[in-house]
């Protein structure tokens, strides 16, 4: 029988076939990705709590994510983020991607936004902000949550579910990432770009938005990659995927 993480990449390989930047999966091969996604438990992929990149041995700051890397190629990729208690991956978007996330194991914050327009009857102070903050977008929380494995896998697309992400790792924990297309160079256009998330009335004051009420906004402003964000990579000493 094949490993559960030789099915993954052969489904992986069938759902993002025709991938490419902003082509989403047709529901039906999302909802196929996801199945096999949310039976990937951390044996499966050689992972035990007690491995030194979940254990926080720094006394001074920076935590270090690790990430183990299980497949690339230009249609999708495959690999897994090892955070120890307290660790961060910062705000950041995934242009043009279909995301799929499973959390393996352990307890994390989870904060996302997608970006919207300005509504057009807001008033003149909250719409005047573009052009006096070129760099400020006005993005909505998708979520705002705790997640405890075991858990059901989530989606993220292109233009919805929660684009732009951040994890806040409540106690050691792995996600297991798949990105359909993966990231690559600026020229491409699918470079990763990190964000200061800002309270909607920090730059708006006394500015009205027309929007539905049950909705929270924020604006956005793209950054550099923060300094004390560091991911080192270790080997994966799961099941061998073999391509045929």
């Amino acid at each position: 029988m094949p490993s559960v993480v030789q099915r993954l990449f052969e489904t992986c390989k069938e759902v993002f076939a025709e991938g490419g930047d902003g082509i989403i999966p047709s529901l039906e091969d999302v909802n196929r990705l996801r199945s096999v996604l949310d039976n990937v438990g951390p044996s499966d992929v050689g992972l035990t709590q007690n491995m030194p990149y979940f254990q926080n041995s720094s006394s001074a700051g920076t935590l270090s994510v690790t990430y183990l890397h299980i497949y690339e190629c230009h249609k999708f990729s495959i690999g897994i983020f090892c955070l120890p208690p307290s660790g961060v991956i910062p705000l950041h978007n995934h242009p043009g991607m279909t995301v799929f996330s499973k959390l393996l194991f352990g307890s994390m914050h989870i904060k996302s936004y997608d970006w919207v327009n300005v509504p057009q009857n807001s008033d003149e102070i909250v719409n005047s902000l573009h052009y006096q903050h070129p760099g400020l977008r006005l993005a909505k929380v998708k979520t705002d949550a705790i997640f405890t494995a075991p858990c059901k896998a989530s989606v993220l697309y292109p233009e919805d579910g929660g684009n732009m992400h951040c994890f806040t790792a409540r106690t050691s924990c792995a996600v297991l990432d798949v990105l359909g297309p993966p990231y690559s160079d600026p020229d491409r256009g699918r470079d990763c770009t990190y964000f200061n998330n800002l309270p909607f009335d920090s730059f708006s004051g006394d500015g009205k938005l027309a929007a539905d009420e049950d909705e929270v906004y924020a604006w956005l402003e793209e950054r550099k990659k923060p300094d004390d964000f560091l991911v080192v990579g270790a080997r994966y000493s799961g099941p061998r995927i073999m391509e045929r």
